[in-house]
C-alpha cells in the first residue's frame, strides 16, 4: 500500500462494465475518493472537484470492471486432490497459513471479496485477525467459520454437528459468537466419507431453526445441496442461498426437477452451481494420464466418469436460468483437485451454459455480492460503494476469456501491489 494516498484517484480506461448488466461505457472513468466511490461515468462526465489533488490512469485498451466476489471458497483447502478428511487432519496452524496463501492468490487474480463456505475450527478467524493487524492480504472477508452438519455429515469434521431445532439454535449463536458473517450448513451428504450425497441431512424443523435464528441477528444462510429433496427442504426452511443445486434422486440418477426450479423462482432464492470444479478436476486427472503417470483408485473413478457429471450441471444450469433463477458465482476452490485463484474458468463456465457474457460478470459480481448480503458495499461500480476495482486488457463482454488478463487490482481504492510476497 502507498504511504501516501492523493485525494482522488481517477482511472479511465477504452470501456467501463458496470456490474448492473447496464451496456459497456466507452471511454469510461470511475473516480476514487480514498476507500470509496465518487462518480462513475464517461470520461468527459467524471470531473474531480476543482483544486483537488488527484492521481491519473488511463488504461488505453483496457476494461474497468468491479473487483471480482467469489462467493464460494475453501480456504484452508490445498488443492492437491486430497480430500476434505484427510485436509481436516491437517494442524490448524498449517490450514490458517494456507488459507493466508490462498486469499492473497485470489485477491492478486482480481477477486475482491470472498465468502469462505466452511472451515476448520477458528482458522479463517484467525486469518481475518492476522489482515486486520496488517500482517496478511485477501480479499474482503466473509466467514462461516464452522460449518453446520449432522452427525457424521458432509464437513462434519470442520465443524458443529447438530441433531434438533435445538441444537441447531445453539449451533448459529455459537457461530455468531465466534464471528460469523453467516451460516454454512451442508443439507444434504457430500464428498464426506460417512455422509450420504442423494440423501437429505437435517430434516426442515432443524434447517427452519437455522434460518430463523440466523435471520433474527442479521444474518444469511447458504446450504449445500446435492439432491432435489435437500433443496425442497431448504426451500421450506426459508434458506437463503443453495449451494451446488444437483437435481439427484434419492438412487443417485439424474432428474431435473421442475417444481424446485419454479420454487427457486418464486421464493426469489440464490443458487450458486459450482460449475467448473468437476471439469477443473477432470482436466488435472487427465493430464496426469496423458503423462503416463499411474491413477490413484480416486482419480481412477474420476477419469472414467470422465465428463458427464459437468454435461448434467450443464444441462440443469440452462434450464434453471432460462426460468429465471438468479445465478451467483462460485467457484468452491481449492477443493479436490481445484485449485484456488480459477474464479474466471467458474465465470466463463456460466457462458458455456448459455449465459451471455455480460450476465455471466453479473454473476461473478453484483449477484454474487447479493447472495453474500453485501451488495450495498461491493459488486459493481456505483458512487457511495468501497472502491475495489479490476482492470483488465480486452473487452470481456465480448469475449469472457478476457477476464484473465488482469492488469492491476485496487482495494478500498489503493492499487494491490500484485509482485508482494505479503
Amino acid at each position: 500500500m502507498p504511504d501516501h494516498t492523493p485525494d482522488f484517484t481517477l482511472l479511465t480506461a477504452d470501456r467501463l462494465i458496470d456490474g448492473t448488466g447496464s451496456p459497456t461505457l466507452e471511454r469510461g472513468a470511475v473516480l476514487l475518493e480514498g476507500d470509496r466511490i465518487a462518480a462513475v461515468g464517461t470520461e468527459e462526465s467524471v470531473v474531480p472537484p476543482e483544486g483537488a489533488v488527484v492521481e491519473e490512469v488511463v488504461y488505453d485498451g483496457k476494461t474497468i470492471l468491479p473487483g471480482l466476489v467469489d462467493c464460494h471458497v475453501h480456504l484452508n483447502g490445498i488443492g492437491d486432490g486430497r480430500p476434505g478428511d484427510d485436509l481436516a487432519t491437517l494442524p490448524d496452524e498449517i490450514l490458517t497459513i494456507q488459507s493466508a496463501n490462498n486469499a492473497r492468490a485470489h485477491l492478486y487474480s482480481g477477486v475482491t471479496t470472498v465468502r469462505d463456505c466452511g472451515a476448520k475450527n477458528r482458522t479463517t478467524f484467525l486469518l481475518r485477525e492476522a489482515v486486520d493487524m496488517g500482517i496478511a492480504v485477501a480479499p474482503r472477508l466473509i466467514l462461516s467459520g464452522r460449518p453446520v452438519a449432522i452427525i457424521g455429515g458432509h464437513l462434519s469434521y470442520f465443524g458443529i454437528q447438530a441433531t434438533g431445532p435445538t441444537e441447531c439454535r445453539a449451533a448459529v449463536r455459537q457461530l455468531i459468537k465466534e464471528g460469523a458473517d453467516f451460516i454454512k450448513v451442508t443439507a444434504s451428504g457430500g464428498s464426506t466419507r460417512t455422509s450420504f450425497p442423494f440423501v437429505p441431512s437435517f430434516n426442515v424443523d432443524e434447517l427452519t431453526a437455522i434460518a430463523e435464528e440466523a435471520h433474527k441477528f442479521g444474518k444469511h444462510v447458504g446450504a449445500h445441496c446435492v439432491n432435489s429433496q435437500s433443496m425442497r427442504n431448504c426451500l421450506d426452511a426459508g434458506i437463503d442461498t443453495l449451494i451446488h443445486a444437483r437435481h439427484m434422486e434419492s438412487d443417485g440418477t439424474y432428474k431435473y426437477s421442475e417444481d424446485v426450479t419454479e420454487r427457486i423462482v418464486e421464493q426469489g432464492v440464490y443458487v450458486n452451481m459450482t460449475l467448473n470444479e468437476s471439469r477443473a478436476n477432470y482436466r488435472v486427472i487427465s493430464e496426469k494420464h496423458e503423462r503416463g503417470e499411474r491413477l490413484t483408485d480416486r482419480e481412477e473413478q474420476v477419469f472414467t466418469r470422465g465428463m458427464e457429471g459437468y454435461d448434467l450441471m450443464l444441462e440443469s444450469f440452462a434450464r434453471m436460468a432460462e426460468a429465471g433463477v438468479r445465478m451467483a458465482a462460485g467457484s468452491d476452490t481449492s477443493w479436490s483437485w481445484h485449485r484456488i485463484a480459477q474464479f474466471q474458468d467458474e465465470i466463463e463456465n456460466h457462458v458455456v451454459g448459455g449465459m451471455s457474457p455480460m450476465d455471466a460478470i453479473v454473476a461473478g459480481t453484483l449477484n454474487s455480492a447479493k447472495s453474500c448480503w453485501v451488495d450495498e458495499e461491493v459488486g459493481s461500480l456505483q458512487p457511495g460503494k468501497a472502491a475495489d476495482v479490476l482492470v483488465v486488457d480486452g473487452d470481456p463482454s465480448k469475449d469472457i476469456t478476457h477476464l484473465w488478463n488482469v492488469v492491476d487490482v485496487y482495494q478500498a481504492g489503493a492499487k494491490v501491489d500484485r509482485a508482494a510476497i505479503v
